[in-house]
């Protein structure tokens, strides 16, 4: 609603744009199996699909509509009507890509947005990692994946102005230097005077 009034009221005079940021990672079929091809998609479509496809198309993929069934809230035509087309930019954070391979589904294990995919996401195959481990544990350079889910967006999401709003730096990021030796007392760096001089200009 916020976004209806904002782009009826206000936007043609203040020329000011709105955007989400999203966070994905690329996804790689663990094989060539028909299988692990499915589940590289519907990793796609829980971690970046939940919010592209309703800003979209005005619904969640139907991969998600299947497989979590009624916990997944429905729109109203209303509200499908506002949120679909309610942006006017993408950011996008990429930071890594991941194998992603068909996990079956057990009665016994509780339902929830981690096996609801019936994913399994790793960083290696056959004992070779994804790509070099970076500063990070849990992140590997794989530098293709951005190139990837950039085509992927502007194909399945009818090429989107985007910006890429995050991409990986060293361990110890932001706008802001913390002193874990003096009570985590915080201290500007150049980025965070930058940022405040560039808000004050827009």
């Amino acid at each position: 609603a916020a976004v209806k009034v904002f782009k009826q009221k206000y936007q043609a005079v203040q020329k000011g744009v709105i955007g989400i940021t999203h966070v994905c990672y690329w996804m790689v079929p663990y094989t060539n199996s028909k299988p692990d091809i499915d589940a590289a998609s519907r990793a796609l479509d829980f971690m970046f699909g939940w919010f592209m496809d309703p800003l979209t198309n005005g619904d969640y993929p139907h991969s998600m509509r299947t497989l979590v069934g009624r916990r997944l809230p429905k729109f109203t035509e209303e509200q499908s009507e506002l949120v679909k087309g309610s942006y006017d930019f993408i950011g996008m954070n990429y930071y890594t890509a991941n194998y992603a391979a068909f996990a079956p589904s057990y009665n016994y294990v509780n339902k929830s947005y981690t096996t609801d995919s019936l994913v399994n996401q790793t960083y290696e195959r056959n004992g070779v990692l994804i790509g070099p481990q970076a500063a990070s544990s849990w992140l590997h350079v794989v530098p293709s994946g951005i190139r990837d889910l950039l085509k992927y967006t502007k194909e399945k999401y009818y090429n989107p102005q985007i910006y890429i709003t995050e991409n990986g730096y060293t361990v110890r990021f932001g706008i802001y230097f913390i002193d874990y030796n003096d009570n985590l007392k915080r201290y500007p760096k150049l980025s965070a005077h930058w940022f405040k001089n560039f808000l004050k200009k827009y």
